[in-house]
C-alpha cells in the first residue's frame, strides 16, 4: 500500500492520519518517541505492510511481473494499489468523494507534522500542493512516480522500468485489487489491522 491506501484503511480503523502516513519515515519503535495514537498509527501501517505482502492474491501479482522487475515489485504495486483506490474511489467508498477525503487528511496530518521527521515534512511540501493523492487515478502519472522514485534510490532505478509491466498486465492487476483491497476494508472497520 502506499499513501492513499494507508490513510484510507487508517480512516477506516479510526487510526492515526498521521502515523499512518508517517511510518515509512520513522525508524524503531515509535512508542518511545511519538504520542500514543502516532505510535498506534506507524504500527498499524507496519502491518498493514506485513498483510498485504503476505496476501496470495498479491504474491500472484508480483508473479506478473518480469524477471528484471521482479525485484521492485512490491514497491510498484504499492503506488498501482494507490492508482486503483482513486480510479475507483467512489465504487468503494460511499461516505465522501476522494477530494473531501483528501482535504480531510490533509487538516488532519499537515497541523502536527511539524514533530515527525524532516523526510516526512519534506514529502508533506509537495504531497499536498501538487495533488498526489487525485492525480494517482491518472495511469500516466504513475510512470512519473515511479521514475522519481528511480532516480531518488539509485539502487532502484529499475523502478522507472516496470511501468511497461504495469502497463502490459493491467487488467490482472486490477481484478487482483478488488480481490484483495475490500477485503482490507472489512479488516479496517473491524479493528482488524
Amino acid at each position: 500500500m502506499n499513501f492513499l491506501a494507508h490513510l484510507h484503511l487508517a480512516e477506516l480503523a479510526q487510526s492515526s492520519l498521521l502515523g499512518n502516513l508517517a511510518a515509512d519515515f520513522v525508524r524503531g519503535d515509535p512508542r518511545h518517541d511519538y504520542p500514543p495514537e502516532v505510535a498506534a498509527g506507524i504500527m498499524m501501517h507496519r502491518r498493514v505492510d506485513v498483510l498485504t505482502d503476505s496476501l496470495p492474491a498479491v504474491k500472484r501479482a508480483r508473479a506478473l511481473f518480469s524477471d528484471d522487475y521482479r525485484r521492485v515489485a512490491p514497491i510498484t504495486m504499492d503506488v498501482l494499489w494507490d492508482h486503483f483506490l482513486a480510479l475507483h474511489w467512489a465504487k468503494l467508498e460511499a461516505d465522501y468523494t476522494l477530494p473531501a477525503f483528501i482535504n480531510h487528511a490533509q487538516r488532519q496530518i499537515l497541523p502536527a507534522s511539524s514533530a515527525m521527521p524532516e523526510r516526512f515534512q519534506n514529502l508533506n511540501r509537495y504531497l499536498w500542493p501538487e495533488r498526489w493523492l487525485e492525480r494517482y487515478a491518472d495511469l500516466p502519472y504513475l510512470a512519473t512516480v515511479l521514475e522519481r522514485m528511480a532516480i531518488r534510490r539509485p539502487r532502484l532505478h529499475r523502478l522507472a522500468g516496470s511501468y511497461a509491466d504495469l502497463e502490459r498486465q493491467y487488467p490482472h492487476f486490477e481484478a487482483i485489487f478488488f480481490e484483495f483491497y475490500p477485503e482490507m476494508m472489512a479488516k479496517a472497520r473491524a479493528g482488524e489491522l
